[in-house]
């Protein structure tokens, strides 16, 4: 009973009186509890998921955290949905909170948790953040970092399609829409892969993914150290280095006629920067250089049209030796 404790301390002397002490109730009732649990974790919450495996938005599991900012990030409906369909490797789906799902919202849960890939819910504002403020649509995949392939790789795609090889070369590209661009040409036209430099050029990241879709999955990439010294190492192994550059010495137009060299024999097509054109090491260690046939009031062609005229025009000529 309280007043009969012998405990010390049991007993508080104020001026009314002698009054019982709490005990240590009030005291532990004023510490910190720790951090505030998940939703997920808390019974009686919307979120809780219980065991059950079951979220709070029309049984849609919910098994991860939001990416950190900062990881490469496919943001959009259109292109998460086409990453997925072609199998790109993928860590985790980001999704918002309580989306207004469409076909391709549910197309994407469906092949998300198909192969086994968490997912997590997002406020709007983390979703602008950690897909560096992209339009998302509310939908967001986290890949891993590109793991690019070796040049030998690239020709033995070549030949165990019993096809001579057609290579891409890229001279100094920096901006990933055309490296995208590019990507999607090479898919397009039977190139075995895409060969970048490791200095002053662009990489493959998710930038690059979405404007690709689906042929960066489906076109390897190779970076390299020195590109000259690898267009070199090529043409010691039997590879035509084309060159394709404004100021080249043959019309796109002509290369029908150069059947032997294009047609039937492993090709590498150097593309150059935007603006700048070809390097000019990279412009002697060519076997030839070609240019696009404009009018007088063009002065330039992106460099990702060029490279899709110039893969169309080598991609006929294979098509008349039966080899595309």
């Amino acid at each position: 009973m309280a007043g009969n404790s012998s405990r010390r301390g049991a007993m508080r002397r104020t001026k009314k009186g002698a009054t019982a002490g709490s005990g240590g109730v009030r005291r532990r009732g004023l510490e910190g509890k720790g951090p505030t649990p998940k939703a997920s974790d808390r019974p009686g919450h919307k979120a809780y998921q219980g065991g059950s495996g079951k979220g709070g938005h029309g049984g849609r599991q919910r098994r991860g955290d939001a990416p950190a900012p900062g990881e490469n990030q496919v943001a959009g409906r259109n292109a998460v949905l086409e990453a997925l369909q072609e199998g790109i490797p993928a860590t985790s789906l980001t999704v918002l909170a309580r989306i207004e799902g469409d076909e391709r919202v549910r197309e994407i849960l469906r092949l998300t948790t198909a192969r086994g890939l968490p997912i997590a819910e997002a406020t709007r504002t983390d979703l602008d953040r950690i897909t560096d403020h992209a339009v998302h649509q509310g939908v967001s995949l986290t890949i891993p970092p590109y793991e690019y392939a070796d040049v030998d790789e690239l020709l033995e795609i070549a030949h165990d399609a019993f096809e001579p090889p057609l290579l891409v070369a890229l001279d100094g590209i920096t901006d990933p829409r055309n490296l995208g661009a590019i990507l999607r040409s090479a898919g397009a036209f039977g190139v075995h892969g895409v060969i970048l430099p490791e200095r002053r050029s662009v990489s493959m990241t998710a930038s690059v993914w979405k404007v690709a879709a689906g042929a960066a999955g489906r076109v390897r990439v190779a970076q390299v150290t020195n590109l000259n010294r690898t267009l070199a190492d090529l043409k010691s192994r039997g590879v035509f280095a084309l060159g394709l550059d404004a100021e080249g010495d043959v019309s796109t137009r002509d290369l029908a006629s150069q059947e032997r060299s294009l047609g039937t024999e492993p090709v590498v097509l150097v593309v150059g920067a935007e603006g700048k054109g070809l390097s000019r090491l990279a412009r002697e260690t060519c076997d030839q250089v070609v240019s696009i046939p404009m009018g007088e009031r063009t002065e330039s062609l992106n460099a990702s049209v060029a490279a899709a005229i110039a893969l169309y025009e080598i991609a006929g000529v294979r098509e008349g030796t039966g080899i595309a």
